[in-house]
């Protein structure tokens, strides 16, 4: 059986990656981003004082009648849920950017600034209190997916960037324990959109193919990949910062999620209810992340080699242990403390266990 360009069972990247590197802290090259990162796996064995995160809450009501995101509640700015039956969509009552912002610069010598246009929007999930992704059946994730693309698409029309994306749990900041997400959308092209453009861009002019549908051709049945399918890439990238951190990458040349047929949405909601469900079954708790879709800009440019692809964070080593991306990673580059390979034999197990439940 061949497994990613060629290489045998026998030659997999992970046992080449052992026989070519000696024993001890190694630095992986990140191919989306061109940036390095330092691994240092036998930093788990460390002990641990610090601060550690609470357990979350598990079990929710359906319905929380101080909640500001259960329908029919009256939200901090005054306005009214309507009753709905679905996922739900409205206007940030305190948006980071506003659509009415007036075109604006400032530059003096190195001091340069811009006004900044844009809106951001706020997705429930469900009108239940208590149902996050992890817990949704296939039917119920993929109108959120579809949500994701209409509200993409739409938004789309009127700004450059458009950033769909979920903080989960208090150790990510999220203010409502209500599953929900968000969306913003801005005139300029962010920092990681910025970077992810030009590592695809010169892929693409290099090979005429697209970076992250050779990498997924590369990591597809390898000791990194976390069940894929004909339609999707699961995966701990090689390159992963965060100790679970996953990628989610179509196999089919796909640039926006507006694009995502049928079949690839429903593969793309029966894939995300496996991996909550792992992440979840990783430590028997609710788990906490940050995800986000990363899709082709739509400001009229060709991006020939952008594929989309989604990103998940997880802040937790441990239980309850959180790692923090401070000192050496803050001031020089980010570092984990175990290797990709193993983060996703760990988080196979998980996967599979809760598929066995």
């Amino acid at each position: 059986m061949a497994i990613g360009y060629g290489a045998t069972v026998n030659e997999t990247p992970a046992n080449r990656i052992a026989a070519e590197l000696p024993s001890g802290p190694q630095r992986r090259h990140n191919a989306l981003t061109d940036e390095w990162l330092l691994v240092s796996a036998e930093r788990t064995a460390r002990p641990w004082r610090g601060q550690e995160e609470a357990a979350p809450l598990r079990d929710e009501p359906t319905y929380v009648p101080a909640c500001y995101l259960c329908p029919g509640n009256v939200r901090a700015s005054g306005e009214q849920n309507p009753h709905y039956a679905s996922t739900f969509v409205f206007t940030n009552d305190f948006a980071a950017l506003q659509p009415d912002t007036p075109v604006a610069s400032f530059e003096d010598g190195l001091l340069r600034a811009r006004a900044e246009r844009g809106t951001c929007e706020v997705i429930c999930f469900s009108p239940r209190h208590d149902l996050s992704l992890s817990q949704m059946d296939a039917a119920q994730i993929r109108m959120i997916v579809d949500a994701w693309a209409a509200e993409s698409e739409a938004l789309g029309r009127r700004f450059e960037w458009v950033q769909v994306f979920e903080n989960r749990g208090a150790a990510m900041g999220a203010s409502s324990p209500h599953p929900h997400g968000q969306i913003w959308a801005g005139d300029a092209l962010p920092r990681e959109a910025v970077k992810e453009d030009a590592t695809q861009r010169r892929h693409f002019e290099a090979t005429g193919r697209r970076l992250l549908l050779d990498y997924a051709g590369q990591e597809a049945g390898g000791p990194r990949d976390l069940g894929s399918d004909d339609d999707w890439l699961v995966v701990v990238p090689f390159w992963a910062a965060w100790p679970f951190e996953t990628l989610i990458v179509p196999r089919r040349p796909v640039s926006r999620l507006s694009e995502l047929d049928d079949r690839a949405r429903d593969s793309l909601a029966d894939n995300l209810g496996r991996l909550l469900r792992g992440y979840d079954g990783l430590f028997s708790a609710p788990f906490p992340y940050s995800m986000g879709w990363h899709q082709a800009p739509f400001d009229g440019v060709d991006r020939l080699g952008w594929q989309l692809h989604a990103h998940f964070y997880p802040p937790l080593l441990r239980a309850t242990v959180r790692k923090f991306m401070v000192g050496y990673e803050l001031l020089s580059e980010p570092q984990r403390d175990l290797t990709a390979e193993d983060a996703a034999e760990l988080l196979r197990s998980a996967i599979d266990g809760a598929t066995q439940r």
